[in-house]
């Protein structure tokens, strides 16, 4: 094992910018310490965001699943979003993204408990608009007992990128909630 260079300085871990990966463990050590249970619906993530939280060794004690709603007619058949909210204003909507976030949390119910919170990602990833919305317009909502919080982003970069930036806005959403404070949030309106 080689000893770290006198050149380069050593890192706190408390003072570093947290990664994804970071954000997911503090986020689900936080829901298990709380005995609390998580929801995701997912659209424009298309899973990404369910990906990092089972990352996490013993999400399964907090983590219920999630639902990739990538097509607008699943957000309504499967989620029960207002088909008239999304015929009206489009799947990339804050109203959409709350109800996603809301009803996420009983469709994914275990023996008549809906989870304690629920957490969801709609968005245009790009290249092309959708809905009227230039790309890198996103919300993210999140559920909590009868608390609704929702954030518009408009993020840079390509797909890539935009995707990989609303999972660390969703988990930074969900972490401010829980009190966990080190974790970096994505750039909001």
């Amino acid at each position: 094992m080689s000893e770290p260079s006198d050149s380069a300085p050593l890192e706190s871990p408390v003072t570093r910018p947290l990664v994804v990966a970071d954000a997911a463990a503090l986020v689900v050590a936080e829901l298990t310490r709380r005995g609390s249970t998580l929801a995701v619906a997912e659209s424009l993530t298309g899973g990404l965001l369910a990906a990092e939280l089972v990352n996490v060794p013993g999400a399964s004690a907090v983590f219920r699943g999630a639902v990739v709603a990538y097509d607008t007619a699943i957000k309504s058949s499967v989620l029960g979003v207002d088909s008239t909210l999304l015929a009206e204003r489009g799947a990339v909507d804050a109203a959409v993204a709350q109800q996603m976030a809301d009803r996420v949390r009983s469709v994914l119910a275990v023996d008549g408990q809906d989870a304690d919170y629920g957490l969801a990602t709609t968005g245009v990833a790009g290249p092309d608009p959708q809905d009227g919305q230039p790309p890198g317009t996103v919300f993210v909502a999140l559920a909590a007992g009868a608390g609704l919080t929702v954030s518009r982003l408009h993020l840079p970069g390509d797909r890539a990128a935009i995707r990989a930036t609303t999972v660390q806005a969703a988990l930074s959403l969900l972490a401010h909630e829980l009190g966990i404070s080190e974790v970096p949030s994505a750039p909001t309106e």
